[in-house]
């Protein structure tokens, strides 16, 4: 009798498990398609406004060749607008945006129709129904790989990877008044490639910077800070010192100033997704392994919001084909929840962008195969 209680309560453990995670599951809406296109939706990004609206951009080459494309919802996700946003005869790629405290919308990306890739930005003041262009690079070299952030006094900040110099460095603008004039400064000098940087802005003026670097013999994780709005930057901080590639990083900073940074690394032998912060203003940094797969996991995005709880979505091919992942944790980095794998897909779901609202909504973004040719879809979460 006595094995028979024991087992019944095993039994209503395991069910009550099973149920806790099926709610929280349904925390996540279905995964919505948001393009039905002839040729090949890419490498999306994502931001929210103040409002609540929710702003895509990716790169299409249905029109023949790779132009920017812009979808817009003002309902949480439920229904959305598109427009195209550029009309070149060069490749239009790599878009990324950002959403300022104004409402106002930026967006940059990389085009080569000059003969070589410039770096280009375009701005929307009233919501992505009209935009204006500008041209912000006019180099000998390629200028590749941009990102984008938009503080709370309205400034905008770029970076991207540039080869002008013989080998590729990060350089960084600077735009105080809306996207009309632009400073620009050289961050890296060094003798390997510096590549893929991300960047954050805080309320206060602090900038932060990471990217890659092969300069030690391996690519290594970097990080630059400044605290007077870019005026002046501190020492280059490196950040690992691994046996393996270290790339791809990612970067977010909450409203305590706290900074969160996320890669993959292949130091275990394959891909996997490391995570550190700094609660110091960067000066120290803890360090944490988020997945343990047999596959790749790869390309990871980070997103932190109003609560300070701290969003991560990668793409890992431990199922067979390239499925997309995510990670939450509510105490700022010490402890995490368990992972939630977020598509089911016959194709490759590669890619993901993530965004957070004010609300505490969570929206995510990737391309996928599955139909036959990439197109772009998008998850909500809460």
């Amino acid at each position: 009798m006595r094995r028979k209680k024991e087992f019944l309560i095993i039994v209503l453990f395991l069910v009550l498990i099973f149920l806790t995670q099926n709610v929280e599951a349904q925390t996540w809406q279905a995964t919505k398609r948001l393009t039905w296109n002839s040729g090949d939706s890419w490498y999306p990004a994502i931001a929210t406004d103040s409002s609540g609206n929710i702003h895509v951009v990716w790169e299409d080459n249905t029109p023949g060749n790779y132009e920017i494309y812009y979808k817009k919802s003002t309902d949480g996700g439920a229904t959305w607008s598109t427009k195209r946003l550029t009309w070149n005869s060069g490749t239009s790629a790599y878009p990324v945006i950002a959403a300022d405290s104004s409402g106002n919308i930026h967006v940059v990306w990389i085009d080569d129709t000059p003969g070589n890739y410039e770096i280009y930005y375009k701005k929307s003041t009233d919501g992505g129904a009209t935009w204006s262009t500008k041209r912000l690079t006019w180099n000998s070299g390629d200028s590749w790989y941009p990102a984008i952030a938009a503080d709370s006094s309205g400034n905008i900040h770029v970076v991207w990877m540039e080869n002008t110099p013989g080998n590729w460095e990060i350089y960084y603008k600077k735009s105080t008044d809306g996207g009309a004039t632009w400073s620009t400064k050289r961050l890296t000098w060094n003798s390997g490639t510096s590549a893929y940087p991300a960047i954050a802005a805080e309320s206060s003026g602090n900038i932060h910077v990471v990217w890659y670097d092969n300069t030690p013999g391996n690519a290594e994780i970097y990080y630059k800070k400044s605290t007077d709005g870019s005026a002046t930057w501190q020492a280059t901080k490196r950040l690992t010192w691994n046996s393996g590639t270290s790339a791809y990083p990612a970067i977010a900073a909450d409203s305590s100033g706290n900074i969160h940074v996320v890669w993959y690394d292949y130091t275990p032998g394959n891909a996997e997704i490391y995570y550190k912060k700094s609660t110091d203003g960067g000066i120290s940094w803890t360090t944490k392994r988020l997945t343990y797969n047999s596959g790749y996991s790869a390309i990871p995005a980070i997103a932190t919001d109003s609560s300070g709880n701290i969003h991560v979505v990668w793409h890992d091919n431990t199922p067979g084909n390239r499925e997309i992942y995510y990670k939450k944790s509510t105490d700022g980095g010490a402890t995490w929840q368990a992972t939630k794998r977020l598509t089911w897909n016959s194709g490759y779901s590669a890619v993901p962008a993530i965004a957070t609202d004010s609300s505490g909504n969570i929206h995510v973004v990737w391309f996928d195969y599955t139909p036959g040719n990439y197109e772009i879809y998008y998850k909500k979460g809460k």
